[in-house]
């Protein structure tokens, strides 16, 4: 079992998405946003990362499961501004976690739409509607906590898939645990944690 935060950053907005994971399942905890409502950047930046680990911490504090953090990467805006302060927000809600040991993994959105959607270049819509199904939610998140989800289902599809390719991989005898030309290698004992 895991506890996985995902994380939608905005500078004004900032959505986040918990769930369990237990094998194949996974169990909706909570969502929301982080609502900066202020102009000066700084002052933005301070209430993401505020926010962020007073989310982290009540986990940490109340459930004895390991906790990792998948946050959306920054793609490249029109605009300039709006990209340094989407890096700058992204920024402040990483520190969040990491500042309290949570492991943190980076994925596009083009990544979190196909893991939740199955298709790259889903809009909106169509991320809260599955993250709805995926999760058997009777209430339809708000847009910028469904993307926080969303990232956070990115994450359990993507871990589990590493760890059953891992699984596999040590299971036909194919060597120690680390990353060796791209390739990731178990020990015996590796397998045997996972189990």
């Amino acid at each position: 079992m895991a506890i996985i935060i995902g994380i939608d950053p905005g500078s004004r907005m900032t959505g986040y998405g918990i769930i369990r994971q237990t094998g194949d399942k996974l169990t909706y905890l909570d969502a929301g946003t982080i609502r900066t409502e202020t102009k000066e950047m700084p002052e933005r930046l301070k209430r993401i990362f505020q926010g962020v680990t007073r989310i982290t911490e009540h986990y940490l504090k109340y459930l004895d499961e390991p906790i990792y953090g998948a946050v959306e990467q920054v793609f490249m805006a029109e605009n300039p501004d709006s990209a340094l302060k989407l890096g700058q927000a992204r920024g402040a809600a990483i520190a969040g976690l990491v500042a309290l040991d949570v492991e943190v993994a980076e994925y596009t959105a083009r990544q979190i739409k196909q893991a939740v959607c199955g298709y790259g270049a889903a809009d909106k819509d169509q991320v809260q509607e599955m993250v709805c199904r995926l999760l058997k939610l009777e209430v339809t998140p708000q847009q910028d906590a469904a993307d926080g989800l969303a990232c956070a289902i990115c994450h359990a599809h993507s871990s589990h898939s590493m760890n059953k390719l891992l699984l596999n991989s040590a299971l036909q005898g194919r060597g120690a645990a680390s990353k060796k030309k791209g390739r990731w290698r178990l020990t015996e004992e590796d397998v045997a944690k996972m189990r």
